[in-house]
């Protein structure tokens, strides 16, 4: 039963990071494709804005939404080693980045990739720390708990607290 949940977890994980990355969580996928506008940053951390500024807050929040992807991935493929698992999230990261320039629905930016890798890789190394402290099925017991929750309160905090029209 638990192997079920966490595999259902990491799918609607990577449902919700896919729809939060290229689509913005609009629930009219296709308004996102009216977009057009491409641009690509090859420059890592460079300032983006009119003002010159870096938006660190936008970098730390991509950090943020990759780090539950290394800990998912810990729980579900545990044969699997360290790099494998890194190249999936990297890969991940740079495909996501790719499919919004090919299809001009936002900004392809590297510094995404960089930090969207950081954050998945503080994920495999969050869980290889608490490994060494935590038993290995209360650990897996506590990150699907604890996903499952933030992952209703995601979905109440969209389809409730913010009640867009669409």
């Amino acid at each position: 039963m638990g192997k079920i949940l966490s595999r259902g977890l990491l799918a609607l994980y990577l449902v919700i990071l896919i729809w939060l990355v290229l689509f913005k969580l609009q629930y009219n996928i296709f308004s996102v494709f009216n977009y057009h506008h491409r641009s690509l940053n090859l420059n890592p951390f460079a300032p983006l804005n009119v003002n010159g500024r870096i938006n660190f807050g936008e970098m730390i929040d991509n950090v943020m939404i990759f780090i539950p992807f290394g800990l998912l991935l810990n729980v579900n493929f545990k044969k699997v080693g360290f790099i494998p698992k890194f190249a999936l999230i990297l890969v991940f990261s740079l495909t996501c980045e790719l499919i919004q320039f090919i299809f001009a629905i936002g900004a392809t930016d590297i510094t995404d990739v960089i930090t969207n890798t950081v954050g998945g890789f503080l994920g495999l190394e969050l869980y290889s720390l608490s490994n060494r402290y935590i038993n290995n099925k209360i650990l897996d017991r506590v990150i699907i708990f604890v996903g499952t929750l933030l992952l209703v309160l995601l979905l109440y905090y969209r389809f409730h607290i913010l009640r867009l029209k669409y």
